[in-house]
């Protein structure tokens, strides 16, 4: 049986850009550390779903609008997560338009996050 530690750090076929997307392995060990501040862009009734312990929840359409409450110190990462990665990966290139570089897409989103790295957390 294939365990969790022994796929790959981001979905199979998924094209991964380092300048706009973070692994879920490097999400998960930025968040142990200090590194990384977790934001959760999902709308509330896919919050009730599934979550990330440690997350910021900031639907996507409010993210421009509350980006000064992410709270990033120096040599931060802002990791931003959806349920696939497709929409946090449009809202991080959204925040790097507006500035915010270490804006960051969580590659897979929380379907790769349940898959790769906790099981426990739903998948739908």
């Amino acid at each position: 049986m294939t365990q969790p530690s022994d796929l790959p750090d981001n979905p199979p076929r998924w094209p991964f850009n380092p300048e706009l997307e973070i692994s879920v392995t490097d999400t998960r060990d930025g968040l142990a550390g200090g590194g990384v501040v977790l934001v959760d862009i999902r709308e509330p009734e896919e919050l009730a779903i599934a979550s990330v312990p440690g997350a910021v929840h900031i639907p996507m359409d409010q993210l421009a609008a509350r980006a000064n409450e992410m709270g990033l110190e120096e040599d931060q990462t802002l990791a931003l997560i959806c349920h696939t990665g497709r929409r946090s990966l449009a809202a991080a290139m959204a925040l790097q338009r507006m500035g915010l570089d270490e804006a960051r897409s969580v590659a897979g989103g929380i379907e790769w996050w349940s898959v790769r790295i906790d099981p426990s957390v739903p998948r739908y």
